[in-house]
């Protein structure tokens, strides 16, 4: 292969019709495997966690005494407590409406298939249905065109926000009114898709929005709010909207706590921890407040904490032989476990290839093409969900009315969902129990019915609900996946206590089994551990089922990690986010920072001319700098009549700092202290130093050891062509970071100076105006060049962050991806020994994919 330029910068200039390697195309990102290659891959940006140290940020926190910052806490509890209210209102929104329309449907339809049953017009029934989802499922599609980031649960977004990576639209205002409002009508619509996931993603639009003040959607809300102007903020707020997500939906306020812990979070701390559970709290109890109050009447008394309740588990009053579970239950439920994790891989495998079919076939064409996919697939679950209910349901006998846990939601009873359709009075259709309900009924009906479902009816349900659900699951509609996966596992629960009832005679208690089953195949599904089994403890108010919910969800999750990743985790992989895990592999520990760092880097001077500014940020796309000063030997004639060299190399002579330097600094503050011993022993060590041009000559010696030349440029000569290696990667010594968008306000504000002035006449930029325009600061290309000298000169010390986070050449891949993913990092200089800045790692060269390539090409190497 013919290859130009420098192989260091991974530039090669191939002729066409040249081939790469294997390794070389996935050291290029040029492909990922096989299966993957025609696949679309976008370059995510990364958030800036990090705080940004410089001047304006020194001045702020100086600013800020113990009143002030008494102050910013009690508004950052008063925004948690406002984030928790709003979240819970919202659930109390799409429940109401949900189960309004839900109600309406059903009873329409429910009486016209009882009046037919006799004269014969079922297909008429049918019509009622199908037009009553289509036309749900038709706004919920629209509306998903109007927002596409409303489509689907919304927690792979949200999980990739919080690890670090920056989605197009997630949070704005305008995808939350697409999230919650199609949501509603997705789910009234009689698609196999739930509420609780795109609650979770609303909660966390609110979280990231509410504190702001402003909308980018809506120009005229925007308050003058100059609080949690950061992505730092904005991400604590988020993982509490999402944590009350999951609190307003099940019911669980320690389980979204643990959510947000578990799933999306890479960092956490015992402050946050308090302010979450208190968001939470403050979800649950509003929701229930307000749905006690409406469908009971009582207001104050709290009744239904969350939009899904599994209910009491208890025995029959005077059955004193009934256990909830025994010790030998455990065995069975551990079996339980594995299936459920082969079938939650097989459903992920299946969803996984739709998906890739969707991004190849579906996605790439018209819009209206996904709106008329959403409709087949609304078409065929309700021509399937009428069948199968008229046609392949039994009547059973409904032996014993339930006399524990009748209520559901409101004045509803559990008896009340009972369908008798070609049924007599003492008998109940149990596929049209299953089907012709809301899906939380139908939860409800196979953990605490009585009644026997048969196991034909039980493996037909499954079977059906496992292939609708999967094939739904990333149509174009705000949908979630929890209650699906419940409802689902709960057949398969119910039908496993229903052979060991029936074929071999065990006296055991059908709710726990389903309850096991739904958690198994929900833990195969998504593979969650701690915080599942939180939410499926508080969701069921019985804490003894905690060990068998525990043993089954670890048991689902090893089994499924065998086969493949859970269905978050390969929506994130499909869409090409770069995700970082929670830790690397041991094998990765075979490469320092020095083998995946970017060598070939764009740098800026400390003092720069406005033109080189707007160059600079015109042809590249990085988001952060370095400052940078070039070590040369003949740096006097260079300062000589050129103001602009002058300032830079001053400006690196004053930054160098050795410890003579540093007592003596050290000393001349200790001189104001009345002790005369203090005095004594620095007057003695200033004797002891030689105080005149210490930092020059330590500057000198540092030049004469690292010396490299400088390249005389002429206009006929190419950088590219006639520079030699030593002179394309000189030695340059670090200072600091700036940001592409500090630089940009810079500019736009004209912070600059005159060549024949002095820097110290350059504007100066508070924190508030340099935190003013977040989070869409503006763009370089919004720049008016007419109103900029290109001759003027910006000094971005004051701005830039003298003191990021950095790593030695030599320092080992774990070490470098713990601290990257802990603090939140965006950038990672590496820095050598003597402070030469060698290279810059971003999250790309920390995704696994990467590292795989880096390593695989170590081997080649060796």
């Amino acid at each position: 292969m013919a290859c130009c330029g420098n192989c260091f910068c991974c530039q090669c200039c191939c002729r066409e019709g040249e081939t790469r390697t294997p390794e070389e195309l996935t050291i290029l990102g040029e492909i990922r495997d096989e299966e993957d290659e025609i696949l679309p891959r976008k370059d995510y940006e990364s958030l800036d966690y990090d705080r940004c140290i410089n001047e304006p940020h020194v001045e702020f926190l100086e600013g800020i005494d113990n009143k002030k910052a008494r102050k910013y806490e009690a508004i950052r509890w008063m925004m948690m407590f406002a984030i928790g209210v709003t979240v819970g209102l919202v659930g109390l929104f799409v429940d109401f409406f949900v189960h309004l329309f839900t109600k309406i449907k059903f009873t329409v339809v429910g009486d016209s298939v009882e009046k037919c049953s006799d004269k014969g017009c079922l297909p008429l029934s049918l019509l009622e249905l199908l037009a009553f989802n289509m036309t749900f499922i038709f706004i919920a599609s629209v509306l998903v065109l109007i927002e596409p980031v409303a489509a689907g649960s919304g927690i792979p977004e949200i999980k990739s926000y919080l690890n670090g990576v920056k989605i197009p639209g997630i949070v704005r205002l305008r995808t939350f009114l697409c999230k919650a409002a199609g949501v509603l009508f997705s789910v009234a619509g009689g698609l196999f898709v739930g509420k609780e996931g795109p609650m979770i993603h609303s909660g966390a639009i609110v979280g990231a929005g509410l504190p702001q003040f402003e909308s980018i959607t809506f120009k005229r809300i925007k308050f003058d709010f100059p609080y949690f102007r950061s992505d730092r903020d904005k991400r604590d707020f988020v993982s509490a909207g999402a944590a009350a997500g999951v609190a307003a939906a099940f019911g669980a306020p320690i389980g979204g706590m643990l959510f947000s812990l578990e799933e999306g979070s890479s960092f956490w701390n015992q402050a946050l921890t308090w302010k979450v559970l208190f968001c939470s709290m403050s979800a649950t109890f509003t929701l229930n407040f307000f749905r006690s109050g409406i469908n009971f009447s009582k207001w104050g008394s709290f009744q239904l904490p969350g939009l899904l309740n599994f209910g009491e588990f208890k025995c029959p009053d005077g059955d004193t032989n009934c256990h909830l579970w025994t010790a030998v239950d455990l065995a069975f439920f551990v079996l339980m476990g594995v299936v459920g994790g082969l079938l939650g891989a097989l459903f992920n495998c299946m969803n996984r290839k739709l998906a890739k079919y969707r991004i190849r076939h579906i996605h790439p064409k018209a819009k209206f093409i996904r709106v008329l996919e959403s409709l087949l697939v609304s078409m065929v679950t309700t021509v399937v969900i009428f069948a199968a209910s008229i046609l392949l349901g039994e009547c059973r006998d409904l032996s014993s009315p339930t006399t524990h846990n009748t209520t559901l939601s409101g004045s509803e009873d559990i008896n009340s969902t009972i369908r008798r359709f070609f049924c007599t009075n003492k008998t109940y259709n149990d596929m049209a129990t299953l089907f012709f309900n809301p899906q939380e009924a139908a939860i409800h009906q196979l953990f605490h019915q009585d009644g026997t479902f048969s196991p034909m009816t039980l493996s037909v349900f499954f079977l059906l609900y496992f292939l609708l659900a999967c094939w739904t699951y990333g149509v174009s509609v705000p949908s979630g996946l929890f209650v699906p996966s419940l409802l689902c596992g709960a057949a398969f629960g119910r039908l496993v206590s229903n052979i060991l009832k029936v074929k071999l005679g065990m006296d055991i208690y059908s709710g726990t089994f389903a309850l096991i089953g739904a958690a198994a195949f929900l833990g195969g599904v998504v593979r969650m551990t701690i915080s599942l089994t939180v939410i499926l403890i508080e969701s069921t108010n019985e804490i003894t089922y905690g060990l068998p919910i525990m043993i089954t969800l670890m048991v689902a999750k090893w089994t499924g990690d065998f086969f493949n990743k859970g269905i978050y985790d390969i929506h994130i992989q499909l869409r090409g986010v770069p995700l970082l895990e929670w830790e690397t592999e041991i094998e990765m520990d075979k490469l320092t920072a020095s083998d995946i760092m970017e060598p070939n880097l764009t740098y800026v001077y400390p003092h720069t001319r406005v033109q080189s500014l707007v160059s600079i940020l015109r042809t590249t796309v990085y988001h952060a700098f370095p400052v940078v000063t070039e070590n040369r030997q003949n740096e006097q004639d260079f300062m000589k009549g050129n103001i602009l060299v002058s300032n830079n190399i001053h400006f690196k002579k004053s930054s160098v700092m050795s410890r003579a330097g540093e007592q003596r600094r050290r000393c001349q503050s200790m001189k104001s202290y009345p002790s005369s011993e203090l005095r004594n022993v620095c007057d003695e060590q200033n004797a002891a130093v030689e105080p005149a041009e210490e930092g020059e000559d330590l500057l000198q010696q540092m030049l004469e050891r690292r010396y490299a030349p400088y390249p005389n440029l002429y206009p006929d000569q190419s950088p590219s062509e006639e520079w030699t290696m030593e002179e394309r990667f000189r030695p340059l010594t670090f200072h600091g970071l700036i940001l592409r968008s500090q630089l940009v306000n810079l500019l736009i504000r004209g912070v600059c100076y005159a060549e024949n002035q002095s820097s110290a006449t350059q504007p100066r930029l508070s924190y508030a105006e340099m935190t003013e325009d977040y989070p869409r600061y503006p763009d370089i290309h919004d720049l008016d060049l007419t109103l900029l000298n290109p001759r003027m000169i910006v000094d971005v010390t004051p701005y830039m962050n003298s003191c990021p986070y950095t790593v030695s050449p030599n320092t080992r891949i774990s070490q470098v991806f713990n601290l990257f993913r802990t603090m939140g990092l965006r950038h990672l200089p590496v820095v050598n020994a003597v402070g030469e800045i060698v290279g810059i790692i971003t999250r790309h060269n920390l995704t696994q994919e990467f590292l795989v390539a880096k390593l695989r090409q170590h081997y080649i190497t060796i």
